[in-house]
């Protein structure tokens, strides 16, 4: 049996990392609840494990959402991630061919050149150990992309990356050290037996003019397997540990596994599967406007694996979701962030707000809910019968231009409408939710829902993007939600509305919430194609800017927040439109305040065309014929 000592290192940390794979994933398993057990089990059935084995492939070792994001960046990590796995998979191959035995342990296949010097002379073995030098060229230039990275970002189309804590610098070290520790190892093993291919052979031949090259390889061939045994230990406390964990996190999310409302199992292996690649940082708003460098979902990661104090980092987002579209691991960020903020006393403010908030409304209220209540305060308004409910929300109702607008084209379509909060009424409940006082906005909730089963209507409609989330969300209703933009191209769909085009040329910004959370990108558009010349920007639908307004944030200044808001108006007016056009009333109030170009709802655009006259003989001419059929 071929033995040397040099192999210990790697053994040592190879079999430790197997070990400790197979029992972490196994605690997982048995941590999960028992319907995520059998759906987990169920996954490894059927198309569930073909479609996890195509993801692991895709993203995993070829990284294409990142290729997709950033190519550089993704070619950075392809190398280093598809090429370490190739030259696995075909020093395995090499092994077994060419070495004295079939199904050789593992270091035979890692150090094969230390085992058989004098192969790759000629014929196949030298083809093959071109392929293999191909290989590990492929790495290396990966491998020169990181370590430039690190000191210079913008190699890689990076504006900033993520700061390391000292066992991730020795993980990151031994990990640079690997692939030219062997390359070293196999160029002076070469330059002494006279074998080696384009890069081994050429550069150990180099080398043995001026030094001693059997003597020389030795060493490297120690210094090779000591820096695979110190990654493979350091795995678990470093954030690498994302390498094995993003496999698992693979087979649950296609088993149907979800985030759910508290932390759990499913949280943690997506915490330990963020590689910590610097993708949030780079997208996220606050760091490349506001210049706050410290908050983002990598370093949220960060700190609930190495269970920091997390509260700033948590509470100190827009909750846009940018981050969430771009990760290329597919972790839901924003969930997890939300319920780092349940149960802390971070959210107090913005509950103090929104209790005032109601108060001042309370003039429009006729009958207590129950005295248990955090908001007893709160009356019931008496609930007449409609066919739809609009709700304006507390948003709205500081930009009255959107409500006045909705209340024009609903009197326009003739349909039976009434203003839910047109008087009084109470916010939707979103805003407790992201300060994570869950309880409080359940309430408001229930106050809501009855007002809305009351009115006996079968569609609700509403002018802010967080209201329709929550409303779809969080609400148990038994009609149909609809958001205003919706709303209004199904009026034009259906004729209850004539328009004039207006010649004015729109870009459009997608609200956070109606775009990237709730999926609504198509009939905003096609409503604004109906009445203006609309325009692309560089930011459309799902790569959209946020306004800066959040309500999700209570941390930041308003000069960060008009910042923010600054920088997005200036890249979607470039063109110098005639009106930037959005669908969310705080989106407008956050740009008005922030560029000279006139903002606008949707809802004040279509106001602004209406054809009243035709709206109201085609629900004229609608009348007669619906009172003729029923006669008949």
């Amino acid at each position: 049996m071929q033995f040397d000592p040099f192999i210990i290192p790697f053994n040592i940390g190879l079999y430790f990392i197997l070990i400790y794979i197979v029992v972490r994933c196994v605690i997982w398993f048995l941590d999960l609840s028992r319907p995520d057990k059998l759906r987990l089990q169920r996954g490894f059935f059927g198309i569930a494990f073909t479609q996890s084995l195509k993801e692991i492939f895709m993203e995993s070792l070829i990284h294409r959402k990142i290729l997709k994001t950033n190519l550089r960046l993704g070619y950075m990590h392809m190398s280093l991630a598809f090429g370490w796995f190739l030259l696995i998979l075909f020093g395995t191959i090499e092994a077994d061919i060419f070495g004295a035995k079939h199904l050789n342990a593992p270091y035979k296949a890692i150090f094969f050149k230390f085992f058989n010097p004098e192969h790759g002379r000629s014929g196949f073995e030298a083809v093959y150990g071109f392929i293999m030098d191909l290989i590990l060229a492929f790495i290396l230039s990966g491998l020169l992309l990181a370590v430039t990275k690190r000191v210079y970002s913008k190699i890689v189309g990076m504006k900033k990356t993520t700061k390391l804590k000292l066992t991730d610098k020795i993980a990151l070290t031994s990990l640079w050290l690997i692939f030219p520790s062997r390359l070293l190892a196999e160029s002076f093993t070469s330059g002494a037996y006279g074998t080696g291919s384009f890069l081994t052979g050429t550069l150990g031949t180099w080398l043995a003019t001026f030094l001693p090259a059997r003597e020389m390889a030795y060493p490297f061939w120690w210094l090779y397997s000591t820096a695979l045994g110190t990654f493979f230990i350091l795995l678990p406390i470093s954030r690498y540990m994302h390498i094995p964990t993003e496999l698992f996190l693979i087979f649950m999310r296609n088993s149907g596994i979800r985030t759910g409302d508290k932390a759990g199992t499913y949280t943690e292996v997506q915490t330990y599967s963020c590689s910590s690649c610097g993708i949030c940082i780079d997208t996220c708003q606050l760091n490349y406007s506001a210049g706050i460098t410290n908050i983002q979902s990598a370093y949220l990661m960060k700190g609930i694996r190495n269970s920091y104090d997390i509260s700033e980092i948590a509470d100190n987002c827009l909750m846009c979701g940018r981050c969430d579209q771009k990760c290329p691991v597919g972790i839901e960020l924003s969930p997890i962030r939300m319920i780092q903020r349940r149960g802390s006393e971070a959210g107090t403010d913005i509950r103090n707000i929104f209790k005032g908030y109601l108060r001042s409304r309370q003039n429009a209220i006729t009958e207590t809910i129950p005295v248990s209540s955090n908001y007893k305060f709160l009356r019931e308004q008496d609930s007449e019968k409609t066919d739809v409910l609009y709700f304006a929300g507390c948003m709205t109702h500081l930009t009255p231009g959107i409500k006045n607008s909705m209340v024009k084209i609903l009197d326009a379509s003739g349909m039976k409408f009434r203003f839910m909060d047109e008087e009084g009424g109470v916010c939707c409940g979103r805003p407790l939710m992201l300060a994570g006082h869950d309880r409080e906005a359940r309430e408001l909730i229930n106050y809501n829902s009855q007002m809305i089963w009351k009115s006996g209507a079968h569609t609700l409609v509403t002018s802010c993007p967080i209201c329709y989330k929550v409303f779809k969300e969080s609400y148990y209703l038994d009609v149909e939600v609809l958001h205003h933009t919706q709303f209004i191209r199904r009026l034009i769909a259906d004729g209850y509305v004539k328009m004039n085009f207006l010649r004015k040329r729109v870009v459009y910004h997608s609200p956070c919430e109606l775009g990237r959370g709730s999926g609504i990108y198509d009939e905003p558009r096609e409503v604004l194609n109906h009445v203006s010349r609309l325009e692309k920007t560089s930011f459309e639908d799902a790569e959209s800017l946020c306004c800066g307004g959040s309500l999700a944030n209570m941390k930041i200044s308003s000069r960060d927040r008009l910042k923010i808001s600054a920088d997005a108006a200036k890249e979607l007016t470039r063109r110098n439109p005639d009106i930037l056009a959005t669908a969310c009333p705080l989106c407008k109030k956050s740009f008005a305040a922030a560029t000279q170009t006139r903002v606008a709802d949707i809802s004040e655009i279509v106001a602004e065309a209406l054809n009243v006259g035709h709206s109201k003989k085609v629900n004229d001419s609608r009348s007669i014929i619906l009172k003729e059929i029923a006669n008949i």
